[in-house]
């Protein structure tokens, strides 16, 4: 049976670490938090004191963690993975990092005789519990391939971009595109409530047409409705956002709605809902009672 070491059980980690669990893989996982593994224990899953121990004799190391030195620390620190895993074994971090951080963390596991895959991840929680995430992929041409063979009970579509932190690169264009989209469906909704206009019944009336999009079908109805259970983080957008401004800064390149999206997503932070769902971009529009009046 394949066996697959999990480091990092939060939100994302533990809904990739269930998904896991239920296809048939025998898992391995730790967090610093070892309370967030017991939702995968009861699936079948063995909890670990140490990343190192979860990687010894797994196929491959899935990372599913916040920042680059998080990362690092998980799998070159102290009781790292690197430390328990066998020559040869795949670190797949799905993680969503930036690119030269990614490119480095690559080239340090090489010494240690470890192939590195950048595997970022769409789709988010819903798609994990379906096996439906879109994952863009970084590194060698073969470890990609036995990644991708891996991770193929959580994803219908992987694609292999290039080289180390080319997954990583393709994941803030991902999160450029969903930026604005969120905002823009966001920015809509208050349009039609403000109009009179059913919000509900227009991703109905649109189903189909050029403007239409999963993020329109998902989250329209989410904002017109004030639902804010969380599949992810205003926060997190922020991150991706300034991650992909950078790229465009140090290339010249102008990204004027991006960097709109950046600062109203930041906003939301300093009004204290940066660890709120995309549905809550709501409270940007929520009028002088809001939280940002």
């Amino acid at each position: 049976m394949t066996t697959l070491a999990l480091i990092g059980a939060g939100a994302m980690g533990g809904a990739i670490g269930a998904r896991l669990a239920q296809t048939g893989i025998t898992l391995r996982a730790f967090d610093l938090d070892a309370a967030k593994l017991a939702p995968l224990t009861a699936l079948g899953a063995t909890a670990t004191q140490t990343a190192a121990e979860a990687a010894h004799g797994a196929q491959a190391v899935i990372l599913s963690l916040n920042a680059p030195h998080i990362v690092r620390a998980a799998v070159f620190g102290p009781n790292g993975a690197a430390h328990g895993a066998s020559p040869g074994t795949i670190i797949i971090d799905m993680s969503s990092i930036d690119p030269e951080a990614t490119r480095a963390l690559a080239a340090e596991a090489a010494t240690h005789g470890l192939a590195w895959v950048d595997s970022p991840l769409s789709g988010g929680i819903p798609r994990a519990a379906t096996g439906q995430l879109t994952l863009m992929q970084g590194g060698e041409a073969e470890a990609v391939a036995k990644a991708q063979s891996l991770l193929k009970t959580l994803a219908s579509n992987q694609t292999h971009m290039g080289p180390a932190g080319a997954g990583q690169t393709t994941k803030l264009i991902n999160q450029v595109l969903c930026g604005l989209t969120f905002l823009a469906v966001a920015e809509a909704t208050a349009l039609a409530e403000a109009a009179g206009v059913d919000a509900t019944r227009i991703p109905q009336a649109l189903a189909g047409g050029r403007a239409d999009s999963a993020i329109l079908q998902e989250y329209l109805p989410r904002f017109a409705t004030r639902d804010y259970a969380r599949t992810g983080r205003i926060d997190n957008m922020v991150k991706d956002l300034d991650g992909a401004t950078a790229i465009a800064r140090a290339a010249r390149l102008p990204m004027p709605l991006t960097t709109t999206a950046a600062e109203v997503h930041r906003l939301l932070t300093a009004a204290g809902l940066g660890g709120e769902d995309q549905a809550a971009l709501m409270e940007y529009f929520s009028g002088p009672k809001g939280p940002l009046q």
